[in-house]
């Protein structure tokens, strides 16, 4: 167990709050050494500016408050943003379009993210009421979203574990490459599932977790949008 993500997680429950915004998904993750997407959060237009600069563009920017948990909807999410310019309309787009469904909100910022490229994946957990904590893996976009391609183990699993969910997978020709498109590195996809399950052990205050997507390539994955839902107390 982290000290990183514990502190977290109690700050979360201290407000009152059954899920965590995205920076703080983000930082339980790579405290466990999980690779997440270069973000900023920033609280003011100027900020986002900056951090837009910083990491490079074209970037993402994603609304963050305790009041909104699925983005989309609110409007709360920007995509292939080019400029300064736009950096600061988007902002207060963003603010603007979940002020009129809100009214008066509790506005944290945004997350300022890198955009990033490769093979859609996606890493999920959901409590089962007999067994406990399963572990998800599966192929993202439209074959999770249509097909279902996915795989499940209770935790904690071991490599033989991961390697299986990743070969059980009917979308698999499309993480170790196929008719020349580029492979993804299965051992990082390994070594990422491992640790999720060692996350979901550590914390059986998690109730659900949704990773998606999860870019991966030759080079890496990373995982670019993340939720991580607690046990109501």
């Amino acid at each position: 167990m982290t000290g990183e993500a514990a502190n977290l997680i109690k700050m979360a429950r201290d407000e009152g709050r059954n899920f965590m915004l995205e920076h703080e998904a983000k930082a339980v993750l790579r405290s466990y050494g999980i690779s997440v997407t270069q973000d900023m959060f920033c609280r003011t237009p100027d900020e986002a500016v900056h951090a837009a600069r910083r990491i490079g563009y074209p970037v993402a920017m994603k609304i963050v408050s305790p009041q909104i948990v699925h983005k989309t909807e609110f409007g709360g999410v920007r995509l292939n943003i080019a400029n300064d310019e736009d950096v600061k309309s988007a902002f207060d787009e963003m603010f603007s379009s979940a002020r009129k469904r809100l009214g008066d909100f509790d506005f944290r910022g945004v997350l300022v993210s890198e955009m990033v490229r490769g093979h859609e994946m996606i890493i999920g957990s959901t409590r089962d009421a007999q067994f406990g904590q399963m572990i998800m893996f599966g192929i993202g976009g439209i074959n999770v979203e249509v097909f279902r391609d996915v795989s499940y183990r209770l935790v904690p699993i071991e490599e033989i574990d991961a390697l299986e969910m990743i070969s059980e997978l009917k979308g698999k020709k499309l993480i170790e490459g196929y008719r020349g498109s580029e492979r993804v590195d299965t051992n990082i996809v390994v070594s990422t599932l491992l640790a999720v399950s060692r996350l979901l052990c550590d914390f059986d205050e998690i109730e659900e977790m949704d990773l998606n997507p999860v870019f991966g390539n030759a080079k890496g994955v990373k995982v670019a949008d993340a939720r991580i839902f607690l046990t109501h107390v």
